[in-house]
């Protein structure tokens, strides 16, 4: 089908219009292949190439280069809406134009050193321009869309396309001169884009800012490219590929692998036929030097050029993977997969070839992927890592290099690892395979490379199993210095004293610093080896291990230390207590210790003068009073005299070797414990004095506690008690047994109780054969005359109210079992009781606290008939009315002060006179006024009274009888005392009587009454 005249007479060295006429004539008899065509190419260029355009210029530049065997140069031009790209190499021929006309028919097919290889590339041109050209050929989507439109077949199809044709079908020669930009010399090919809209402009702007090392790297052929926008040039990229394994991108280095061959047969079975022509594949990598891929960078693979695959290393890969008709995909199958193999050896080769620096593991793939394809290229180089040597060791030299799974990471200081590596002396080697100080042992890298990672436990337990000099040791503890302490508590530490006949280097080892001693100034292990002491080696000393719980051991703590006190109880049956003796006391004499501060030490075995060997606390010094103080059968000895020459008295003290009494002391004691025997200072009937206390101090939710302790010991065993008393009246005894204890309670509160000392003296015969509490001091304690001894001798006050002599009635009464205790003095025959001290005993009594409870005695001390006896209980009433002693006559009476009679009988369980006796008034009564002269003295006296002429109850007569608010009374002592005993006002009784019988002497009475004492 020939077109029409008119513009056909150009220059036509192309043969454009044969190729327009084969293809018109073939859209004129298949209108499905003009539709065919159509959609095919606006596919391409809305798909696969929508965004392609720069990107398959610069491949076009590269094959024309790589045709012309010289480094290619690109020069990219964007002014006045126009794209300019002007390359040289090899120019543009007519089989080229054809190719370009023809969609998937490449003219470099059998160019396999072509990037281009499917023929659509340039359809790229088609998504932001409708007028391309290059060289003396150019398309045009009008001049397409008038030779369409002649043809009637493809009327209806044109139409229902809305115009749109296939432009790069219908080339056609170019004709008239080009307008500017000036093309560059030495250009060969340049292609001219005249974008279609402002969106088409931006798009190309986007993709020019886009070029880059990327490009470069996918395009080898290429050494330059210039960009330039709006007639300013831009920049220039340039590239360098002439050294092998490298490449320099704007004078940035790149390390680069790669890898080619000839494709196996059986892999290119479902792959294209022109695919199959070609069976070579090429892999390559780049890195820059520096590390990390530039920003901006795509993150794809580039089959050559980008595709859509993401890749999430931190490398460029360059592969001739097979891509799906999109050309933006990598198409799975076969190849592809041989590919991802080929592609995970180069980069595993890649590593190998980078420094071995920290930096390393960064290139590391994690096992994420970024998509399928990226997933599996991590896959396949995550399998071979493992065998591969990557990794440097700190012992080796050289640049050697050893296997992920040979390698093993330790969190740990930089010394700590080149000791554990050998050290710099070449020390045998500690751990094999360890990484390097300064290599980030957590880092996830280390895991897909098989190392083994360590923790310091794991270390210390390798440890164990070493020999060598604790001075080795030592530097060890100083590597660790800066580490968590955590996982260092089995740490081996050597230890002084005798040797392991098992190790070369003869130190004793343990596992653990926990509890070692480590010897402060003066101490000296050699002189405590007899006590069986874990003592760090001199030479493997270091702070670390008191950070660990060592002890820095001066005297006191080595002797707070369980083996001294396990040393010190099995002294009696060691190889040799002597050498047991020795260093305790030479413990002792460093501390200063005060005697009883470690009551324990009194269990030391130390011979005496007779040749035998004594607990220290069973020995005396050579001058002691106690000699003298003791029972003959007490078993004490005396202690050596070489002992007191070699050590003096104050470490033999301080042990427990006695010059005065013994002292124990204790902190924090519980009474509870002490109660129980759970805790025992062996003093005689501790448990009975802690029970005591604990009855006085009530229940507590919580053990009372006494803070400070002390006590004298040994006290059962004193035969001369004068003596003694007047040892113990002196310091530092005196204070335990002056001075109370105090007990901490639950709520904090404390409360002071007699001392155990003070308890015990006072709980037997020590003054004089007698209980310090059977004795009172004379002045103050009148009540109590007859019923306890008067206190003699020399001892002072404060002593002897420790030791609880009484002091008065109400000290008496207020003591826990007081009043029971004067009861039943009160009650001995054997005891004497005056008649105006007796109602003082009996009101004092009648007077205790409301909640007070004794225990109902059997005798009590009575008053009969006027005079003082001791009477059965049972026979005893309690007098409550004065106008009871007349019938009362042979009967013993308790008498209390006015108004404790019912307070009395409660308290000793005893009747009152008046429940007893029935009080019958059996004479007749006469009704009188009572005299005036009474209200003067008692305002509130009744006014009459009953008078009898001779006054009879139960059929004896009587004074005076008060009943039922009534007065009876026979004559004026006893109309007197019957007044009185009404009004409440019995001491008045006398003065009542005195008016009575002498009305005219009241004022003087009163006078008189104005002049009592009280």
């Amino acid at each position: 089908m020939a077109e029409p005249s008119g513009r056909g007479a150009a220059p036509d060295p192309f043969g454009t219009g044969a190729l327009r006429e084969r293809v018109l004539r073939a859209w004129a008899e298949s209108p499905a292949r003009f539709r065919e065509d159509a959609n095919a190419e606006e596919d391409y260029a809305l798909g696969g190439y929508r965004d392609r355009v720069v990107v398959e210029l610069a491949q076009n530049a590269a094959d024309a280069a790589a045709r012309a065997g010289a480094p290619g140069r690109l020069w990219l031009s964007l002014r006045d809406g126009v794209l300019v790209a002007a390359n040289d190499g090899s120019p543009l021929d007519a089989a080229g134009v054809e190719a370009l006309s023809t969609l998937r028919a490449s003219a470099k097919r059998d160019d396999e050193g072509a990037v281009g290889r499917f023929g659509v590339g340039f359809a790229a041109v088609v998504a932001v321009s409708d007028n391309p050209s290059i060289g003396g050929v150019e398309w045009s989507a009008v001049r397409a869309r008038e030779l369409v439109a002649r043809i009637p077949a493809l009327a209806d199809e044109l139409a229902r396309r809305g115009g749109q044709v296939p432009l790069l079908r219908l080339p056609f020669p170019l004709t008239g001169p080009l307008p500017p930009p000036p093309i560059p010399e030495g250009a060969m090919t340049v292609v001219r884009l005249p974008l279609r809209d402002d969106a088409a402009e931006a798009l190309v702007r986007d993709q020019l800012d886009q070029v880059g090392p990327a490009l470069m790297l996918a395009l080898p052929a290429l050494a330059t490219i210039e960009i330039e926008v709006d007639g300013v040039l831009l920049r220039t990229v340039t590239a360098d590929h002439r050294a092998p394994g490298t490449a320099v991108i704007d004078e940035v280095p790149w390390r680069t692998v790669e890898a080619h061959g000839r494709v196996p047969a059986e892999l290119l079975a479902d792959r294209p036929t022109e695919e199959r022509a070609r069976p070579t594949w090429q892999v390559r990598w780049a890195m820059p030097e520096s590390g990390g891929l530039p920003a901006g960078t795509p993150a794809v693979v580039h089959a050559p050029t980008p595709s859509d695959e993401r890749l999430g290393l931190p490398a460029l890969l360059i592969a001739s993977f097979p891509l799906a008709p999109d050309r933006r995909h990598v198409a799975p199958g076969p190849l592809t997969g041989f590919l991802v193999e080929r592609a995970a050896e180069a980069y595993v080769r890649l590593l190998r070839e980078l420094p071995t620096t920290p930096s390393l593991l960064d290139l590391v793939p994690g096992p994420v992927g970024a998509g399928e394809l990226d997933a599996a290229i991590r896959r396949a180089v995550l399998a071979r890592l493992p065998e591969t040597p990557l990794l440097p060791t700190a012992a080796t030299q050289d640049g050697e290099v050893v296997r992920g799974r040979d390698a093993v990471a330790v969190d740990g200081p930089p010394a700590l690892i080149e000791l554990l590596a050998g050290g710099p002396a070449g020390t045998e080697v500690v751990v094999p395979g360890l990484l390097p100080a300064g290599w980030p042992v957590r880092h996830q890298a280390l895991a897909a490379l098989g190392v083994r990672r360590m923790e310091l436990a794991d270390i210390v337990d390798e440890l164990a199993a070493l020999d060598r000099e604790p001075a080795w040791w030592r530097r060890l503890y100083e590597a660790f210095t800066g580490a968590s302490t955590d996982s260092l508590g089995a740490l081996p530490v050597p230890l002084a004293g005798e040797p392991d006949p098992f190790r070369e280097h003869a130190a004793r080892m343990v596992r653990g610093p926990r509890g070692l001693l480590v010897a402060a100034e003066g101490i000296d292990p050699a002189a405590l080896g007899a006590l069986g002491l874990r003592f760090v080696h001199p030479e493997a000393e270091h702070p670390l291990l008191l950070r660990l719980g060592a002890v820095e051991a001066g005297p006191r703590t080595v002797l707070a230390d369980p083996a001294v006190r396990a040393a010190v109880d099995g002294s009696f049956d060691a190889d040799d207590p002597d050498r047991v003796a020795g260093a305790v006391l030479g413990l002792a004499a460093a501390a200063h210790l005060d005697p009883g501060t470690e009551p324990w030490l009194a269990e030391l075995a130390l011979p005496g003068d007779d040749g035998e060997l004594y607990a220290a606390g069973e020995l005396l010094l050579p001058g002691s009073p106690l000699r003298d103080i003791m029972a003959g059968d007490a078993p004490f000895g005396v202690v050596a005299g070489e002992l007191v020459e070699r050590w003096g008295t104050e470490p033999l003290e301080a042990v427990g070797v006695l010059d005065g009494f013994a002292l124990v002391r204790g902190e924090n004691v519980s009474l509870t414990a002490l109660a129980d025997l759970a805790d025992s200072f062996d003093l005689d009937g501790e448990d009975l004095w802690a029970e005591e206390v604990l009855d006085r101090l009530g229940l507590q939710e919580l053990p009372p506690l006494v803070p400070e302790f002390q006590a004298v010991r040994d006290l059962e065993l004193v035969a001369d008690w004068d003596a003694a008393l007047r040892c113990l009246a002196r310091p530092p005894w005196r204070a335990a047994l002056v001075e109370p204890a105090h007990v901490t309670l639950d709520d904090g509160r404390r409360v002071s109780v007699p001392s155990y000392t003070a308890w015990w003296l006072g709980r037997h015969p020590v003054l004089d054969g007698r209980r310090p509490a059977e004795l009172r001091f004379a002045a103050g304690s009148e009540p109590l005359a007859g019923l306890y001894e008067a206190v003699s001798g020399d001892l002072d006050r404060e002593l002897l109210l420790a030791l609880g002599v009484r002091t008065s009635l109400d000290a008496l009464l207020a003591e826990p079992g007081g009043a029971q205790e004067l009861l039943d003095r009160m009650g001995d025959p054997d005891r004497a009781v005056a008649r105006d001290q007796l109602s003082v005993l009996w009101t004092a009594l009648a007077d205790l606290p409301e909640d007070a409870r004794i225990r109902p005695p059997e005798r009590v001390r009575a008053v009969v008939d006027g005079e003082v006896e001791v009477a059965d209980a049972a026979d005893a009433l309690v007098l409550d009315r004065p106008d009871l002693l007349p019938l009362l006559v042979g009967q013993p009476l308790v008498i209390a002060a006015y108004g404790r009679a019912e307070r009395l009988a409660e308290l000793l369980d005893l009747p009152m006179a008046a429940e007893e006796i029935p009080g019958v008034v059996e004479s007749p009564g006469e009704k009188r006024s009572v005299p005036h002269v009474v209200h003067a003295l008692l305002p509130d006296a009744p006014e009459t009274y009953l008078a009898h002429e001779r006054l009879v109850v139960d059929g004896q007569p009587v004074p005076w009888w008060y009943e039922h608010g009534e007065i009876h009374a026979s004559g004026p002592a006893g109309l007197a005392r019957g007044l009185a005993w009404a009004c409440e006002r019995w001491d008045d009784r006398l003065l009542l009587e005195a008016a009575l019988r002498d009305p005219s002497a009241l004022p003087a009475l009163q006078a008189e009454s104005d002049l009592r004492t009280t």
